[in-house]
């Protein structure tokens, strides 16, 4: 394994760990010494990767994923449409919330990534004794997206304006 494919393999392995990665680890993991692990990270350092070194290892810093939140209106028919809207453009719904004129801000965790995840959550509103939480409010809600890009959020905009759910705000 050359310098460059070493390189690489050390950014992809740190890229890969939920946990930090002992620079002795990494060493035995490559068959280097440990010190030619050292001059690598800071070679990759040099190079822009965001590496973080810390009492028991190395890390990588991942930037938070950009998110905005939506106000939507729809009827409890179309909260699917709603979903597909968000999901097929590249978001994740992270929740749901409402403002209600007595009780205040009023919200409920959701992480819906997937299409699997919609029809889940459908499921469970069709087989429980609950409904969705925009009902207190007159059918008017909140969602706080987050996706790999502005752009894509941009384009979330779009797709919920484009199916009449997405409510401007009022000057």
């Amino acid at each position: 394994m050359n310098s460059s494919e070493r390189l690489n393999e050390i950014l992809s392995i740190i890229s890969d760990s939920a946990a930090p990665i002992s620079g002795s680890a990494l060493a035995r993991r490559l068959g280097v010494s440990r010190q030619i692990i050292v001059k690598d990270i800071a070679a990759l350092k040099e190079q822009g990767a965001d590496i973080i070194s810390t009492t028991k290892g190395y890390i990588i810093h991942h930037a938070p994923k950009p998110e905005r939140v939506f106000k939507v209106v729809h009827k409890d028919d179309e909260i699917r449409t709603e979903l597909e809207a968000i999901i097929s453009s590249g978001g994740t719904v992270k929740d749901v919330f409402v403002w209600h004129k007595i009780y205040g801000r009023l919200s409920a965790e959701l992480n819906i990534r997937t299409m699997q995840d919609i029809n889940e959550y459908i499921d469970s509103l069709k087989n429980g004794r609950s409904s969705p939480l925009k009902n207190v409010t007159s059918e008017y809600h909140y969602h706080t997206v987050s996706a790999e890009s502005e752009a894509a959020l941009d384009s979330i905009g779009s797709a919920l304006e484009s199916v009449g759910f997405l409510v401007k705000d009022e000057d």
